[in-house]
């Protein structure tokens, strides 16, 4: 096949031969340097205005008259991989951060790649220089091959899947076939420089597309030294932006997001990235994941499948919860309970034990009418369907993720991508802090590793400090509880009076205002924890040096999780699990620190105040997450640009308006991912509680996909092209959400939900055949002397006169031979909620295990086609190498060893293909 314009016999020695002392752009020659450039002294040979490397001396370059707006060296033809950004400002440091520089960009010109240098004069601001790095084609393909870039062999002839007759109905949401999928699907191998024939190199300059000529280039900045510092060798772009000798490193945007560029030659995916993903009047439209791939890398494209695949379940979860919210809503009438607690002559005749001690006054039960009929709901019949339909939802969502990640690993050639990851990856920092060396008992090399005592200090120290914060989370959590136990009693004796508490509305009682307030303050302390831990937590992983960035992705995550679980969760644990629960009764009430008197539910139940602390912390943290992404960013880009708005088009350079723009950060997708996992938390762990939660999220999500791609298309540099075959350890972390997930609705059923009590009273104690549930209001709610009450909680005023009181519990009323102890109908609910808990976890877990087992990880039409891919590749492989055997030994041997070796060869092959 003729390639690159090349002889059929012409091979690449002879034609870098043909080319030595030869640009491949004309013959070399160096333009002439500005006299005005004001570089530091110590930069000599990095002048400003001339390029590092030679250009054309027939191409006459004008920068005043020529657009700036362009992603190449300022001949037109090399492509800016890469920009490097300072300032120059003198102070005590800027003689050592000059020399750095000036070794570090040396370095780099050793390791083959291009610069040029834009002087400050040149930019916006006057005190920016800009470095722009070009990697030739010999530096590409020579990393290509340690990093083992895949790269077509040939184009797929495997025929794609069957069109589904109802694929016409989802046309309107589907984007155009161009759109969707960019490039033609090839047949790929590891590249390597001694097989360049065999690959589809039609173009070199467009034959490493822009995210993995970018990817190459990194890995050389991460890798590059700078020299000596206090006896230890630095090498690193991460160390150099740390101390601030380069301000930034970054890929250049191929064009500005709301107009096509000039270049004929430009893709424009930006611009059509934004076009078509990043509006958000494009909701409904799927997303262009292959172009995403191609444009951001396979790490980003992986967690918008993810995202999108998680909205797209959320759909069906959504409805079914809305359905389960609308069938409490119309059948609120109904509901007995509420109904007796409503009359006049039931509800209204039932004097209560005041809310607190001493201030407050007894109260009649008919005031908590409208609080009673809205936890309806919430709590009915279908909570349990609800709660049983989530735990399968959530297995199918994990099932069905698992399949579609297995296919875009193969549409995106990441199969083998796990060995790479071990091999790659391995940290500069790890290798800069860790002197001792060892032989890897695999590669027979002297690698370097961390002794293992080290390993164990660092690992105490790192577990300490989460500890320590944990504990600090608990403390604000138990700090928030004497909070609700100290206003409880203020909200109870302001808003009651002799008859009744006096609400400020129909629904707000205590309980209501106390909880509202509890969630409003725990949330803003959650914010701030947040805000602290993050550093806490960058910096003792920092300090555990992890051996590769798969590590230390798992490492932060895992810290990251554990604390945000704590935090987030911890309030929405104490309200289901612990809020009225250790009560005791009047006469003997439980006080925390002997001094606050423990809450109570209130007469319907604590799951409309856990519904209620969900609703604040969910939709607080999602409203919260979403100005963070979009309107911060865009507020500070704003600032930035403000004087570069009033430039020309022409003056205000590519490299300036990305430099411009917010960083996206090497853990900017792990905040993403961190966000949606705690959603999912809570959407899965007490979703019991409140139906309407999958809505909320879906809605957020329908929301957050287009937020996500605006600001990372529109208001972020750049970010470096990474790849990634998997969601990583989040995978793990949702998998054992799952689990919990159906122990907590479990018991959100049981214990915090009133359904248990009623189902018991309705098979065993109702008092009515005709209407079962009738009494059920009287029967759960038990029997106090007055005059039993201590000195010390007993009411300052009873103007009424009242002998007796009623409290939510089952105990003998007074008189009793065991006055006040535990009826038998405790010990049957009680018994009962076991049993529901046993039972509903045992039926859940087996529905569960049954789906998994029953739905394959990876779908078969996948797991045939990567072995079609495989044998074939293996096939053009060993027939490229047979061919050129056969070349090779009719040169340079005997016939007899030929024949000898293509035999060899051949065999080969047929024992592959057997095979």
């Amino acid at each position: 096949m003729n390639r690159l314009g090349r002889k059929d016999n012409e091979t690449l020695i002879e034609m870098s031969l043909a080319t030595d002392g030869e640009d491949s752009n004309g013959p070399l020659c160096e333009t002439i340097s500005n006299t005005e450039s004001e570089l530091p002294s110590n930069s000599e040979g990095l002048s400003s205005t001339e390029t590092t490397l030679l250009i054309p001396d027939h191409q006459v370059i004008n920068k005043r008259h020529q657009s700036k707006d362009s992603v190449f060296f300022r001949d037109g033809v090399r492509r800016i991989d890469f920009v490097l950004s300072y300032v120059d400002d003198p102070n005590k440091e800027e003689e050592k951060k000059t020399e750095r520089r000036r070794e570090f960009e040396k370095n780099l010109q050793k390791a083959g790649l291009e610069l040029e240098t834009e002087d400050k004069k040149e930019s916006e601001d006057g005190k920016t220089y800009f470095v722009k790095i070009h990697a030739p084609w010999e530096v590409l393909i020579t990393y290509a091959e340690v990093l083992n870039i895949k790269v077509p062999i040939k184009e797929n002839d495997i025929p794609s899947t069957v069109e589904y007759p109802l694929d016409c109905m989802l046309k309107p949401f589907r984007l155009p076939e161009k759109v969707m999928h960019p490039e033609p699907d090839y047949f790929t191998a590891p590249f390597s420089k001694s097989r360049q024939e065999l690959y589809l190199i039609d173009n070199e300059s467009t034959f490493f597309s822009p995210s993995m000529r970018n990817r190459i280039v990194y890995y050389i900045l991460t890798r590059c030294p700078y020299g000596t510092e206090e006896g230890k060798k630095k090498f690193g772009i991460k160390r150099l932006l740390n101390n601030g000798t380069y301000t930034a490193a970054y890929p250049l945007h191929d064009c500005q997001y709301w107009k096509k560029a000039n270049d004929p030659n430009c893709d424009n995916e930006r611009y059509t990235l934004y076009m078509e993903w990043a509006r958000f009047l494009r909701f409904y439209k799927e997303q262009p994941l292959d172009l995403i791939r191609k444009y951001y890398g396979e790490k980003i494209g992986i967690y918008f499948a993810w995202l999108g695949f998680y909205t797209e379940m959320l759909f069906f979860a959504a409805v079914v919860g809305l359905i389960c919210f609308l069938y409490g809503w119309f059948t609120m009438d109904e509901n007995m309970s509420s109904k007796e607690i409503c009359a006049a002559a039931i509800g209204g005749e039932i004097i209560m034990c005041p809310l607190c001690d001493r201030k407050c006054e007894y109260w009649k039960l008919n005031t908590t009418c409208e609080s009673s009929e809205y936890s309806h709901l919430f709590d009915n019949v279908a909570t349990l369907f609800f709660a049983i339909f989530m735990g399968i939802w959530v297995t199918l969502f994990l099932e069905f993720w698992k399949r579609r990640q297995a296919r875009l690993k193969y549409e995106w050639d990441l199969v083998d991508f796990e060995e790479e990851q071990q091999q790659l990856q391995l940290r500069p920092e790890y290798e800069a802090k860790c002197t001792h060396k060892k032989k890897n008992p695999v590669t027979q090399e002297m690698e370097p590793y961390l002794p293992l005592t080290s390993q164990a200090v660092r690992f105490c120290i790192s577990g300490t400090t989460v500890l320590f914060w944990i504990s600090l989370i608990i403390a604000s959590m138990i700090a928030v509880i004497v909070y609700r136990l100290a206003v409880y009693a203020a909200f109870a004796s302001i808003m009651e009076n002799t008859q009744a508490p006096h609400s400020i509305s129909g629904l707000l009682t205590p309980q209501l205002a106390t909880s509202v307030t509890a969630s409003c303050l725990n949330f803003v302390i959650i914010m701030i924890l947040n805000f602290l831990y993050e550093k806490i937590a960058v910096w003792i992983t920092d300090m555990e040096i992890p051996r590769t960035h798969l590590e230390y992705e798992n490492r932060l995550t895992m810290k990251m999780f554990l604390f945000q679980f704590v935090n987030y969760y911890s309030s929405c644990f104490y309200v289901a699990f612990f809020k009225g629960k250790f009560v005791g009764y009047p006469g003997n009430y439980t006080y925390m620190f002997s001094s606050w008197r423990n809450e109570e539910c209130d007469p319907a139940g604590c799951l409309i105040e856990l519904t209620t602390q969900l609703t604040i912390v969910m939709a607080g943290k999602q409203i919260w997450g979403n100005i963070q992404e979009a309107i911060v960013p865009w507020i500070w880009n704003w600032w930035g640009r403000r004087k570069a708005r009033c430039n020309p088009e022409n003056l205000y350079s590519r490299w300036e308006q990305d430099h411009d723009l917010q960083s996206f950060g090497v853990l900017g997708l792990f905040y993403e991912y961190l966000e949606m996992v705690i959603q999912f938390g809570f959407i899965t762990l007490f979703v019991a509680s409140f139906p309407l939660a999958p809505l909320l999220a879906l809605m957020n999500n329908v929301l957050e996909i287009r937020v996500d791609s605006w600001k990372l298309t529109t208001q972020f540099r750049r970010p470096v092209a990474a790849k990634a075959h998997s969601i990583g350890v989040w995978q793990e972390i949702l998998n054992g959400m799952a689990i919990l997930s159906v122990v907590t609705n479990a018991f959100i059923v049981a214990f915090t939900s009133d359904m248990i009590p009623r189902l018991v009273y309705y098979y065993a104690y109702f008092t009515n055949e005709d209407s079962p549930m009738s009494g059920y209001i009287n029967n759960s709610l038990s029997v106090f002397q007055v005059s039993d009450f201590l000195e010390g909680n007993k009411p300052e005023k009873n103007p009424e006169n009242f002998l007796t009181c009623r409290y939510r519990d089952y105990r003998y009323p007074p008189g009793h031979g065991r006055k006040y102890d535990h009826t038998m109908q405790f010990w049957h609910i009680l018994a009962a909620k076991m049993a529901f808990i046993i039972i509903m976890e045992h039926i859940v877990f087996i529905v569960k295990f049954f789906v998994a087992w029953m739905i394959p990880d990876v779908p078969a039409e996948v797991k045939a086609r990567i072995k079609r891919e495989k044998f074939l590749t293996q096939k053009i492989l060993h027939e490229y190498e047979l061919n050129k055997l056969k070349q090779k030994l009719c040169e340079c041997k005997t016939y007899e060893n030929m024949e000898k070796e293509v035999i060899a060869t051949e065999g080969k092959v047929e024992l592959s293909q057997a095979m």
